[in-house]
């Protein structure tokens, strides 16, 4: 038994340089216009059995938009990034530089007194074991490109510190199949509907 969990990443809700921690932005006119030109590609996901979305605005709109009416799964949240929650990485730079260093050269700090990179790459981790294994089934999840970054880190067992070498798009999708502790990446497709810098 074996399932199939096709992420799609959530459309922007800002350019690339105001991205914020934790942001809980609606998507805005550009990301709309965004999902309508990825729309043909990703609409036919709509037909799997089981769709999922991260609780963010811009997942959840994101996925109605694809007429997905997805389910939120809380699991799929992106990381609690505690007192940093709301600010550009440049700001919390500016605020604290050695307690941003920290974070990003181990996985296991929270000097932001959140979660830490290890934690939030195992959350998704046993979302992504503790699906229904149905052969055959299928499961579109759309969420925040940290989660889909988290997936993939975890899929392929690849040391935590990998987490920042991965760049995932928004409205990009990728589909991972195994089962719990096994499983295998298949890239369907990287949509430049979002080049906003």
């Amino acid at each position: 038994m074996h399932v199939r969990v096709t992420f799609v990443a959530a459309a922007r809700s800002s350019s690339l340089l105001a991205e914020r921690f934790e942001d809980d932005r609606p998507l805005d006119q550009e990301g709309w216009a965004e999902v309508q030109r990825a729309a043909p590609e990703l609409v036919p996901l709509a037909a799997a059995e089981l769709r999922y979305c991260a609780p963010t605005p811009r997942s959840r709109a994101t996925g109605d938009a694809l007429g997905y009416r997805p389910l939120v799964q809380l699991a799929l949240r992106d990381c609690d990034m505690g007192r940093w929650r709301g600010l550009t990485l440049g700001e919390a730079m500016a605020r604290e530089p050695q307690a941003v260093d920290s974070w990003l050269a181990d996985p296991r700090s929270t000097p932001h007194e959140g979660e830490a990179l290890l934690s939030f790459i195992g959350r998704v981790g046993n979302w992504l074991d503790t699906r229904p294994a149905d052969d055959g089934g299928r499961i579109v999840a759309v969420a925040e490109p940290s989660v889909v970054r988290a997936a993939l880190v975890y899929a392929l067992k690849a040391p935590p510190s990998s987490y920042w070498n991965v760049d995932v798009r928004p409205l990009s999708m990728v589909t991972i199949t195994g089962s719990a502790g096994r499983w295998n990446l298949r890239f369907e497709g990287a949509f430049p509907y979002a080049s906003r810098v």
